[in-house]
């Protein structure tokens, strides 16, 4: 039984609710269960659309939890991997049913991986995204290959080598996030357009998507394996070891370069 995660079908729409405080950080489990409620929703007749959100009032996910990130070394990384990134993007990937992220509060990182792995973002206008993960040793994984085709090339470069944090509005503008709207309004603006998608023949939507997940995604797995192959790399590092601790110890890192 989930215990982190919240499932529930409304009017037939599926609302997979993330609860794990204070921030969403993601674990083994939070990942296992988001994965298993996708593969719920993909074979639950009643749903026809899903919405992934989170259950805390002011952030939707803060990404990796930090003491996993400081416990892993390359070879645990790539075992986290195999749930985080290959099993969810299968998962999303074989679900036949629209996706919506409704982004109630602050996403960082592996956090922004939830919502950009979806179909269409909402976001509320008080929330701010971002890639931090070159200050803390780590590389933005799959936010590698998926940004550059949102945002394009350049404006993808500057936020993933500058790890700034930017507002919704921004994501908006940049091609990222669908839609921006007050906090009070996301949950019921994902509804309404879920809702709208439900009402589709779900024959045709299946094939739909499934046409639209072919035609978009196929060097996927072959771009995330080069780009995971890397991430484990630069984990095994004196570098990466020793900026994740300045982070967990709110002091500034002592980089050797190596």
């Amino acid at each position: 039984m989930a215990e982190l995660v919240d499932y529930r079908v409304i009017e037939g729409v599926a609302e997979i609710t993330m609860n794990r405080g204070p921030v969403n950080a993601i674990n083994h489990q939070l990942a296992r269960e988001v994965v298993d409620a996708y593969v719920r929703a993909r074979h639950d007749d009643t749903a026809r659309a899903v919405i992934i959100t989170s259950g805390l009032p002011t952030v939707f996910s803060a990404g990796l939890d930090l003491k996993l990130a400081l416990e892993f070394d390359g070879q645990a990384l790539r075992g986290f991997i195999e749930v985080f990134y290959y099993e969810m993007h299968e998962a999303l990937y074989r679900l036949g049913k629209p996706v919506i992220a409704a982004v109630n509060g602050h996403a960082r990182a592996a956090g922004v991986t939830w919502a950009v792995s979806t179909d269409m973002i909402i976001a509320a206008e008080e929330a701010e995204m971002g890639y931090p993960e070159i200050d803390v040793g780590l590389l933005p994984a799959m936010h590698l290959v998926h940004l550059p085709l949102q945002a394009g090339r350049h404006r993808a470069a500057k936020l993933l080598f500058t790890g700034d944090i930017v507002p919704a509005a921004e994501m908006h503008r940049l091609g990222v996030v669908n839609e921006v709207c007050p906090r009070a309004e996301v949950m019921p603006r994902a509804r309404e357009l879920a809702r709208r998608l439900a009402k589709k023949s779900p024959i045709a939507m299946k094939l739909l998507r499934d046409a639209f997940m072919r035609a978009n995604d196929l060097d996927y797995r072959r771009s995330m394996e080069s780009v995971v192959e890397t991430m484990c790399q630069l984990k095994d590092s004196a570098d990466s070891r020793e900026m994740l601790r300045a982070f967990a110890e709110k002091r500034a890192a002592r980089l050797e370069g190596r």
